[in-house]
C-alpha cells in the first residue's frame, strides 16, 4: 500500500457494507478478540456506514446510529497495514462533516464509546470524555461527546 490519501464516503452498496463488515471482523474479532456475537449486534441495518479506501482498497470503516439526541459513532476500525496513514482521522472528519450538513443534525451531538487508549485520538477531533472508564467486551472504554460543528 503506497502513501496515497484516504478517500472516504458513505457506504452505498451491499458490496460497500460487506467491505465495512470485513474490516470490522479483522480488527475487532481477529485482532482484539471481541466475541463475534457482540460485534455483530443486529444493529447494522439501522446504521449509516462509512468506508475509507486507499487506492481503491477498503481500509477503514465506521457506522453511525441516529438516536434521539445524538449521532452514536460506533465500530471505527482501520486495518493494521493502513494505520498511521491518517485513515481514522480522515474517516471521522468525513462522517462528522457529512452528518453535520444533513437535516438530522438539529438538536443532536456526536457520541461514542472509545477504547481508552484511543481517547487522545478522539480528543484531537473535538471529543471530550464524559464518563468514568468502564469495561466493554473485555476492553477499557470511555464515553465521549462532541458538539456538531465543534471541531
Amino acid at each position: 500500500m503506497d502513501s496515497s490519501q484516504p478517500v472516504c464516503r458513505r457506504a452505498a452498496t451491499r458490496g460497500d457494507i460487506a467491505a465495512c463488515l470485513d474490516i470490522r471482523d479483522v480488527v475487532f474479532i481477529r485482532e482484539q478478540g471481541v466475541d463475534p456475537a457482540l460485534e455483530r449486534d443486529g444493529l447494522d441495518d439501522e446504521s449509516i456506514h462509512y468506508l475509507a479506501e486507499i487506492d481503491g482498497w477498503p481500509v477503514g470503516a465506521a457506522r453511525v446510529r441516529v438516536l434521539d439526541d445524538r449521532f452514536k459513532v460506533q465500530r471505527v476500525a482501520v486495518l493494521r497495514e493502513a494505520r498511521g496513514k491518517g485513515v481514522g482521522e480522515a474517516l471521522m472528519r468525513f462522517l462528522m462533516a457529512d452528518l453535520a450538513a444533513g437535516k438530522q443534525a438539529a438538536g443532536r451531538h456526536f457520541f461514542l464509546s472509545s477504547q481508552s487508549y484511543a481517547v487522545p485520538f478522539y480528543e484531537k477531533l473535538g471529543f471530550s470524555v464524559c464518563s468514568e472508564e468502564y469495561m466493554e467486551a473485555g476492553i477499557a472504554h470511555n464515553d465521549m461527546r462532541a458538539e456538531i460543528g465543534g471541531s
